[in-house]
């Protein structure tokens, strides 16, 4: 990240985090038990059954996973783009064409969705963002109150360039 002005920043609550987890990681176990659990009755699950919840049960216990790591990134908007805390760069300020916070976006919950110029690649942190094509969504397990104020920062400076949507 280059020497610039900070203009926002956001992150994962703990109280959020815990629930995040413990809401992914409990539906991992509890797929994984029906998986390989004890059937009622000799014929009553059958085994392309129990494999397709045991791989149910490892998409959540992955999706848990990345959810911990990305629960230990802060977003950082600055007046050159929005980064990760450690460096990475999500969207270059340049790049930016405007942000969507309306009720019928498409866009994670207490969050907003920014519009790129430019095709990214394709990018998930649950609970803190996604990037797919020209859209970047942020939020998720986010406070809403700061996602709301680093939406009014981002906006308020691309209007102070003249490129308000």
């Amino acid at each position: 990240m280059t020497q610039s002005t900070e203009l926002a920043r956001l992150g994962i609550g703990s109280v959020r985090r815990v629930v995040g987890l413990v809401v992914t990681g409990g539906l991992a176990l509890s797929l994984a038990w029906l998986a390989l659990g004890p059937a009622p009755e000799p014929e009553s699950a059958p085994l392309v059954l129990r494999l397709l919840l045991l791989v149910l049960a490892g998409l959540a216990a992955l999706v848990s996973w990345r959810l911990l790591q990305a629960s230990q990134q802060v977003l950082v908007l600055t007046t050159e783009g929005l980064f990760e805390e450690d460096g990475v760069m999500l969207a270059e300020m340049a790049q930016i064409e405007g942000v969507d916070r309306g009720l019928f976006a498409f866009k994670p919950s207490n969050g907003f969705l920014l519009k790129l110029t430019s095709r990214g690649p394709r990018r998930f942190r649950p609970g803190l963002y996604w990037q797919f094509g020209r859209r970047l969504g942020v939020g998720g397990l986010v406070r809403g109150a700061e996602a709301k104020q680093m939406a009014d920062a981002l906006a308020l400076h691309l209007a102070r360039q003249g490129r308000a949507d």
